[in-house]
């Protein structure tokens, strides 16, 4: 079938891509994590309401930009946002254990 090499090209994108993903959101953890390490050591805390807006604001646009649903990128936003807030909780248990 010639339709093969063509889904086999694209699916290998596709794993391409998610591995890209993976490494990026990596290294965006890593960011997070060291706010998460400020952030306990300035008593500031775990969640910002107005940087999560912000976040959010900026999301939406660049997705319209990129013709991506905004409401997907906002929920997977939400997702990551969560995930960064309960880092950021343990990283302040961390420092108050130490102390």
């Amino acid at each position: 079938m010639e339709t093969q090499p063509e889904l086999q090209a694209l699916r290998d994108s596709i794993d391409n891509l998610d591995a890209a993903l993976v490494h990026i959101l990596a290294e965006r953890f890593k960011c997070t994590q060291r706010v998460g390490e400020l952030k306990a050591r300035l008593d500031l805390p775990s969640s910002d309401a107005a940087r999560e807006r912000q976040q959010v604001e900026r999301l939406r646009l660049l997705a319209r930009a990129a013709n991506l649903d905004p409401d997907f990128a906002e929920k997977f936003l939400a997702f990551i946002i969560k995930e960064v807030i309960r880092h950021h909780e343990t990283a302040r248990v961390r420092a108050d254990s130490s102390s």
